[in-house]
């Protein structure tokens, strides 16, 4: 938790963009893994309640009268047979003291004030739930179907979200340093525990324990597998091979904030000529993102300079062909890399994306492209500001089914030299990613100690 000024601040500006109405911010409730005494742990609050009430109970719900100049924590108190199970916690009258809030009050207040309002036809701003439970509630106070509750939901309140939470504090970023930081001791295990015999879940589940116990856990599945052309491949059963990539995507969250690292290792300790060749392109493409991005700069720019980059490199091995310009407008790159550069990292590993990417990552001057393969899954695009964290996530990837697919309809085959592509199939894929805090001049990653990711350091740290 923040200083309680931190939070004071916070509510008011956000007051100060809404403008009027009545805000309710919704913290989460216990999630349970088989039945109700058994809750996913530990307790993960919304990230937007964090933000502004900086509480990490559960059941607890912010309310902002903007009209009126009130804010109330809600929330009932924990009873006697809770505090036997879980231990004693502040009321929630404290609670509500400890970040600057004047009033609390119990759940029915809720209801009582809701109602009010609704006589009143006063407006009320919610966020766009995710959660069933949450979507129920809303449901009984409002009348809002669950179907019609994301575009129901308070647009003033959704922009005012996203400007806000885009720029990071000072403290915000040093907090994710030191999720960073984590993220580091997670990877480097993986790199040194990385040989043949060693299954995938074994990996997995050393990087899943150094979450847990230098941090609040993962902030997303950790992915782990010799199959690095699957985006989200979870760890199995089976053995690390020798002459494979083993890649791992991987990260924390600490005092609130996320990490998001990736990094492709040989199995054998040693890349391959061949690996190397493909390696030393999306090495490349991830240190180019440092010569490029800054403030004012559109990141979707930054995302196609490094599809231009790659396409360059791809055409020396002989596996594209043709004017790059052209064969990044039509998306050939796509074959090799179907997702975008990255996305906003903070709270959420991917920030906010429960209030709709085009509000987070897209703005009235930058839209999606929803149409084609591939720049449909960026995430980022609009113009960074000082402040901002993302991604920088390159990646080249052979997956078969897509080769075979683009093969036979003839799919930008006038950019792809499939008879060549065709040997790799058996490739796999290979992704490096970290954080990136655009400065005022330029941008930087985060953490103070970089996860080795050039070969050299790759493979001398396997080494020892």
């Amino acid at each position: 938790m923040f200083s309680k000024e931190t939070y004071v601040g916070r509510r008011a500006e956000l007051k100060r963009l809404v403008g009027k109405g009545l805000i309710v911010l919704f913290g989460n409730n216990e999630a349970p893994k088989n039945y109700p005494a058994n809750a996913y742990f530990p307790f993960r609050q919304d990230s937007s309640f964090v933000y502004y009430f900086g509480q990490h109970r559960d059941g607890l719900v912010g309310v902002i009268d903007i009209d009126n100049d009130r804010e109330t924590l809600v929330g009932d108190d924990i009873d006697i047979e809770d505090i036997v199970w879980y231990g004693s916690v502040d009321c929630v009258a404290d609670l509500a003291a400890q970040v600057g809030v004047s009033h609390s009050a119990p759940m029915s207040y809720l209801r009582q004030v809701c109602s009010d309002c609704i006589a009143a036809n006063r407006t009320i701003h919610f966020l766009p739930p995710y959660r069933h439970d949450t979507k129920i509630q809303l449901m009984d106070l409002l009348g809002i179907h669950p179907n019609e509750q994301k575009a129901r939901a308070s647009m003033d309140l959704i922009m005012a979200v996203v400007q806000m939470r885009s720029t990071k504090e000072p403290q915000e970023i040093e907090a994710i340093e030191r999720a960073c930081d984590v993220g580091y001791e997670m990877h480097t295990t993986a790199q040194r525990l990385i040989r043949p015999g060693v299954t995938e879940r074994f990996i997995g589940g050393q990087v899943d324990g150094i979450a847990n116990s230098l941090a609040n856990g993962n902030s997303f599945a950790t992915i782990f597998s010799q199959h690095g052309e699957i985006m989200h491949g979870c760890p199995s059963d089976a053995q690390l091979q020798e002459g494979r990539l083993a890649l791992c995507d991987a990260g924390c969250e600490l005092d609130d904030y996320c990490s998001d690292h990736t990094r492709t290792m040989p199995v054998g300790g040693k890349y391959t000529q061949r690996q190397l060749e493909i390696y030393s392109i999306v090495e490349e493409c991830h240190d180019y993102v440092l010569d490029v991005a800054r403030p004012g700069v559109k990141y979707m720019d930054v995302h196609f300079a490094v599809c231009r980059r790659m396409t360059e490199r791809l055409k020396e091995l002989g596996l594209m062909r043709g004017d790059t310009d052209e064969a990044v407008r039509a998306g050939a790159h796509a074959m090799f890399l179907p997702h975008g550069l990255g996305h906003m990292m903070g709270m959420d590993v991917h920030d906010m994306e429960n209030l709709d990417q085009r509000y987070v990552g897209f703005d009235a001057e930058t839209r999606p492209n929803l149409e084609q393969f591939g720049t449909n899954c960026l995430r980022m695009g609009r113009r960074l500001q000082e402040g901002f964290v993302v991604t920088d996530e390159p990646g080249i990837y052979f997956i078969p089914a897509l080769i075979d697919d683009w093969r036979a309809s003839g799919h930008c085959k006038e950019f792809l030299c499939f008879d060549k592509i065709e040997a790799y199939k058996d490739f796999g894929g290979i992704r490096i990613e970290d954080d990136l805090l655009i400065t005022k001049d330029g941008c930087r990653f985060l953490g103070s100690k970089r996860i080795p990711y050039h070969p050299k350091d790759v493979e001398e740290l396997m080494g020892n």
